[in-house]
């Protein structure tokens, strides 16, 4: 045993294996038996050997870092990402690096290209909605740098990929509704382009024609996440000579401008107006009432997705759709009358 600390030669001589073979353990390759893995892991764990990251970033040419990329106007949203990457790395080598681009950008597949190769990045996750975009995974798969994308559908194949049940969970917001004995619902759109706009919107149509309820022109307006956007929305909506007893909003900072509304014309949510929400965002269990909403699961795939990225060797074991689910809270009553 060397003097003082042990080093990578020592866990090689002590495990019966190559350098090379401890150093493929470290990094995580996939081109390992387990029995090989286990035994090297338990030696390394019996000796304190600790690896160098700046080492192991040379020998991988690339740094221990995760990037997440997004073009997203919910600033809650990308604080729940952060939070379940950072649930993964917080006892890694790896650190976390954000990176806010714009979708619209003509440059958006080299500008991102630039900074992966730039920042060597070990991995990296693009949020909705330009984790929709097909080119930058193709560009991440050309540069042999790891990729995850998030969205409200399965974009890709399971180790490339975390998604939700969009549709399926607002359909059963709508039959929540339905259930309460409302037949007028007035729908807050996403933003246009946005595939968990499309998810949403999609998801309540098909509930409305399954119950045989219609989805008039003058009970759907556009919305874009936005809270000023759902003020506007709802004033839109509650205009309408037959206003709509409720209303689905396509996210919480949306329905939480279409309370607002509700309550500077002089109507009681719920007992005048019901109102469901989507994502389970703070703002939801913070105002009065609080909001019924659909819980949009960003930390379990946030955290599925960095595992994805950091041990692509079980990225096939870590899930890949997560299923959404209505939280029932003080926003949506009995239809009166």
């Amino acid at each position: 045993m060397s003097k003082g600390q042990p080093t990578i030669n020592d866990v090689a001589r002590v495990a019966g294996v190559s350098k090379k073979t401890v150093s493929r353990v470290i990094n995580a390759s996939p081109l390992l038996r387990t029995d090989t893995r286990d035994k090297v892991a338990r030696v390394i764990a019996e000796l304190g050997y600790v690896p160098n990251p700046q080492a192991r970033a040379l020998a991988l040419r690339r740094n221990f870092l995760i990037g997440l990329l997004h073009d997203n106007p919910n600033a809650q949203t990308v604080l729940n990402v952060q939070e379940g990457i950072l649930d993964v790395i917080r006892d890694m080598d790896f650190a976390l690096v954000v990176r806010p681009v714009d979708r619209h950008s003509p440059t958006l597949v080299d500008d991102c290209r630039r900074f992966i190769e730039r920042q060597r990045l070990f991995g990296v996750l693009f949020l909705p909605p330009i984790s929709e975009n097909d080119d930058l995974a193709q560009m991440c798969a050309q540069l042999g740098c790891g990729y995850v994308r998030m969205g409200s559908a399965q974009l890709d194949e399971p180790a490339h990929a975390v998604g939700s049940n969009d549709r399926e969970a607002v359909a059963g917001a709508v039959d929540h509704l339905v259930a309460q004995g409302h037949r007028r619902i007035g729908l807050i759109l996403g933003p246009v382009g946005f595939r968990s706009a499309h998810e949403r919107a999609t998801g309540f149509r098909e509930a409305m024609a399954r119950h045989g309820l219609a989805v008039p022109d003058e009970l759907v307006t556009q919305g874009s996440y936005r809270f000023a956007s759902g003020v506007a929305g709802a004033e839109a909506l509650l205009d309408v000579a037959d206003r709509p007893t409720a209303i689905f909003c396509s996210n919480d900072e949306m329905a939480a401008g279409a309370l607002h509304t509700a309550r500077t014309r002089g109507l009681q949510v719920p007992d005048d107006l019901s109102l469901i929400g989507f994502d389970d965002a703070p703002i939801a269990a913070h105002i009065w009432p609080p909001m019924t909403t659909v819980r949009w699961p960003i930390r379990p795939m946030a955290r599925a997705a960095a595992l994805k990225l950091i041990r692509p060797d079980i990225a096939g074991e870590e899930p890949s759709r997560f299923p959404a689910d209505l939280v029932s809270r003080a926003s949506v009553a009995q239809r009166a009358g």
